[in-house]
């Protein structure tokens, strides 16, 4: 069957960038190929592959149904949020779903995996802290990705939600199917833990994206940091954006590409050289607790990428005399907990607060702070977690 011309062409590939090329002969994205791109983990979920097309005449066309054309793979309803995402920009802007394209348009766009219908159930332990006919909130646990990425088909919570579903009933929102990431609504980092909340029906999961789109929900964090934070209580306002040079990682960009950003810190309680944090995120960029907390100084215990060192029980109780315990670490991660998450039920229209238990790793290198380097609980207005159900005192 022969191929209909594009009405424009994409630029020529260098030899070095032929192995990566995605364009197909016929001037539209190959499927096969940016899979296979995606496999090789040359493109992950922080810098997807990209494919750049330059209109060669004037198509007066709006800007989804042209990228429609271009990858066929993908939905006109999973393009538009591509476009609303920010991962398409024509001549350097970013552009509307309505943007009408002229000749000599560039338009760039970031592509996510292609779509698969098939991911894989695995059967898992899921914490479910709540579940009913239009969404689940779960308990992360440690060392598991929300959904695909990285060419990672499995392992992930997405794939433990499918093995739910098949031997409980339901399934999770289509939304985000052509993204991999059916019903995530929102993410937590691979070493974070604690609430997540995925969406199982359409309806749910686009009033739930409002919310913490418009900054609706209540999202708490705990938190262990180093150094004694003065003052008890701040606001954290700082831009985020990608870091410049090194991959995969982000930091406060005061440029164009950083984004607003707000944290505000609570002190719980002062261990001598380290402190107990609550969080409140009125924004959710990726790493966002995480740099903000570094930039000002106090990066989280065990956070290596971002400054914060993994602690051995020696480090907390120095009277140790066992040169195997004191030896022990005490977290083999990031000390950062999603303790709570509030939000408005998208059906019952009923606001509730999910609380997630802490981790034993968390509740013992508190309980060993607590034991052996406690100095103070500072009265802050503004906290919201009762630390008892998360921090046993005994």
């Amino acid at each position: 069957m022969l191929v209909p011309p594009m009405d424009d062409q994409p630029p020529q590939p260098t030899k070095r960038d032929q192995k990566k090329q995605i364009i197909a002969p016929g001037g539209q994205v190959d499927r096969d190929r940016l899979q296979k791109l995606w496999e090789d983990s040359a493109g992950d979920e922080d810098q997807p592959p990209m494919v750049t097309f330059v209109l060669q005449r004037d198509l007066a066309k709006r800007l989804d149904r042209y990228l429609v054309d271009r990858i066929p793979f993908l939905s006109r309803t999973s393009l538009q949020r591509l476009i609303s995402e920010q991962a398409v920009t024509v001549n350097g802007r970013v552009p509307k779903a309505s943007t009408r394209l002229r000749r000599g348009d560039t338009v760039i766009a970031q592509l996510p995996p292609p779509p698969s219908k098939d991911i894989p159930p695995e059967q898992m332990d899921l914490a479910i802290l709540f579940e009913d006919e239009d969404l689940i909130v779960l308990n992360k646990r440690d060392d598991i990705i929300v959904h695909p990425a990285r060419g990672n088909r499995s392992g992930t919570m997405i794939n433990g939600l499918a093995w739910h579903f098949n031997s409980q009933g339901g399934q999770l929102s289509p939304i985000g199917e052509s993204l991999a990431r059916p019903g995530v609504v929102h993410r937590l980092d691979r070493h974070t833990t604690g609430a997540i909340v995925f969406a199982k029906s359409e309806e749910a999961h686009w009033q739930l994206g409002k919310q913490f789109e418009h900054r609706k929900t209540d999202k708490r964090y705990l938190a262990v940091v180093h150094g004694r934070m003065e003052p008890h209580a701040d606001v954290i306002d700082l831009p985020l954006g990608r870091h410049p040079t090194v991959r995969d990682r982000y930091a406060v960009r005061w440029d164009k590409t950083g984004k607003a950003s707000v944290t505000i810190y609570r002190v719980r309680e002062i261990y001598a050289e380290f402190s107990l944090v609550e969080l409140e995120l009125k924004t959710g960029r990726t790493h966002q607790i995480r740099v903000h907390l570094s930039h000002i100084g106090h990066p989280i215990v065990g956070d290596d990428i971002y400054g914060g060192r993994h602690l051995l029980v020696s480090d907390v109780a120095h009277e140790m005399t066992s040169t195997k315990e004191a030896a022990t670490p005490l977290m083999r991660r990031q000390a950062l907990h999603a303790a709570s998450l509030g939000f408005t039920h998208p059906i019952s229209q009923k606001f509730a607060t999910h609380l997630a238990p802490l981790p034993n790793d968390f509740a013992q290198l508190v309980h060993m702070l607590r034991k052996h380097r406690y100095e103070s609980a500072p009265k802050v207005s503004g906290t919201t977690l009762d630390l008892d159900p998360f921090l046993p005192t005994s």
